[in-house]
């Protein structure tokens, strides 16, 4: 999922909004210190995002025969490619699938 620096802003500012309501936190940190860090993980995590879409879509691409993108058999593809390529990051869960 794509996010722009705008909507990444915006979830920066409710994390550190959930983060400050919870009475198990002590922070020791300016809030905007914090904020600021989130906002260079999240844009981080959406740039490998991309890298990682653009891995899967090239794996697709070269299948011994075109597969459209958009149709079911894509999709599946893509949905299991992604997968891999999560699991070589150590992350295991069901992604959605493409936009």
């Amino acid at each position: 999922m794509k996010l722009s620096h705008e909507k990444i802003i915006q979830v920066s500012h409710r994390i550190m909004g959930a983060i400050e309501a919870l009475d198990e936190v002590e922070i020791f940190e300016e809030p905007n210190t914090i904020r600021q860090e989130t906002v260079k993980i999240l844009t981080e995590l959406m740039h490998e995002e991309e890298k990682m879409d653009e891995v899967v879509k090239a794996r697709i691409a070269s299948q011994k025969r075109t597969i459209p993108e958009g149709t079911g058999e894509w999709e599946i593809l893509y949905r299991k490619y992604y997968n891999d390529e999560l699991r070589k990051l150590g992350v295991v869960f069901n992604a959605p699938s493409h936009p």
